[in-house]
């Protein structure tokens, strides 16, 4: 649970806002492209945070990041509700999530830590259920705090869920890694580690195909609340409704995985599920070419490629940290920042390609989907399939 709950901090951050996006634009005098590059500038921080605190868990054990993380959080969502520009929303965005990336960092390693593949994949499955409850209430919370109270109570309510998990960490977690058996911590070691990991072929694989799809995610997590309120008129309090009904689809493929994982390895079910997102891409992408504006088909798109990561998600995430235990959390913060970059760019793309239709949001969740679905295809049998 508490694993889950640090995992979940970025999730939030993301899917709590997104219903004020009109709002925040209106109070700080930006367009909407403005205000969409806000999260940008949050998952860029989410991938550099994650690259700083893979060696320092690996040399001082996964609790002391944890704590540095954690308050950098609570300062950072404070200041975030105190901006008073979009520029200035932007800065602390950025260290909001240096912060916040410290727990999905940790959050893998310490999984890895004690746990070989398949049962990490069940794991993984297991986290998402929890991690998955961000985006079926953040959105519902996010629009409720901004019909009470305004956009900025958001980011106050964010600042107390840091401090409860700074709570949590202390008086419940326990350390999983010995730091007597660390090496020293030297910028040439931490940069080895990571150019080992990268001429690594099994770990490069399945981490660019999880980034990839993942990042198709972030496309929609980025255009979904222009695209659904502005063009198709849904009401800023309903749209935490359709963006729940997404996440609640994420989490029971999650769960039909872990079920499955006692009948199939981690790399036939990730195959599998890899065709779902190109084909839920073109369900949305063809009718937007078209210019037919149909909420339903776009809906069913959308909750095909988002529930589909609920299988990609913890086989990709378990197969490409398997045979890194003792590096396991530079392993770990090297996927989550190709993972972030992937999803950073998705979100740029979409917000520099604003149109006043779907087409940026559909394009950039089909060329993820079908560029994860071929790197899986154009790469099979050149790494080890399956490891204990």
């Amino acid at each position: 649970m508490l694993l889950g709950a640090l995992t979940a901090l970025g999730p939030l951050s993301i899917d709590m806002y997104l219903p004020g996006f009109p709002s925040i634009a209106t109070a700080l005098g930006a367009d909407a492209a403005d205000v969409e590059l806000t999260l940008a500038t949050f998952l860029g921080g989410m991938a550099l945070g994650q690259l700083l605190y893979g060696p320092l868990s690996d040399r001082f054990g996964r609790k002391p990041p944890l704590y540095f993380g954690l308050v950098l959080y609570v300062v950072a969502s404070l200041a975030c509700a105190q901006a008073a520009t979009v520029e200035a929303l932007a800065a602390w965005r950025f260290l909001q999530a240096l912060g916040s990336s410290a727990g999905l960092v940790i959050s893998r390693a310490v999984i890895r830590d004690r746990t070989t593949t398949l049962e990490g994949a069940r794991m993984f499955s297991l986290l998402m259920l929890v991690m998955g409850l961000a985006p079926i209430l953040a959105p519902s919370l996010g629009s409720a705090a901004l019909a009470l109270t305004g956009w900025r109570s958001i980011f106050v309510f964010l600042a107390a869920v840091g401090a409860a998990a700074l709570a949590a960490v202390h008086f419940t977690m326990g350390e999983t890694v010995s730091r007597h058996d660390a090496a020293p911590l030297r910028l040439s070691a931490a940069v080895g580690r990571y150019a080992r990991l990268l001429r690594n072929g099994h770990f490069v694989r399945f981490s660019l195909i999880g980034a990839l799809a993942g990042a198709g995610m972030f496309a929609y997590i980025a255009g979904s609340p222009y695209v659904l309120i502005e063009l198709y008129g849904v009401p800023s309090e309903h749209y935490g409704w359709i963006f729940g009904l997404n996440a609640f689809g994420l989490i029971a493929a999650a769960q039909l995985n872990q079920r499955l994982l006692g009948r199939r390895t981690p790399e036939q079910l990730l195959s599998g599920a890899l065709v779902v997102p190109p084909v839920a891409a073109a369900i949305a992408l063809v009718p937007t070419l078209l210019g037919i504006q149909s909420l339903p088909v776009l809906m069913l798109g959308l909750f095909a490629f988002v529930g589909s990561l609920g299988f990609i998600t913890p086989n990709a995430s378990a197969l490409a940290l398997s045979g890194e235990g003792r590096a396991a959390g530079s392993a770990s913060a090297l996927m989550g920042t190709l993972q972030s970059l992937c999803g950073t760019l998705a979100g740029v793309a979409v917000s520099l390609l604003h149109r006043p239709n779907a087409l940026p949001l559909t394009c950039a969740m089909a060329v993820c989907g079908a560029g994860a679905f071929l790197l899986h295809r154009a790469t099979r049998g050149r790494a080890p399939a399956f490891t204990a």
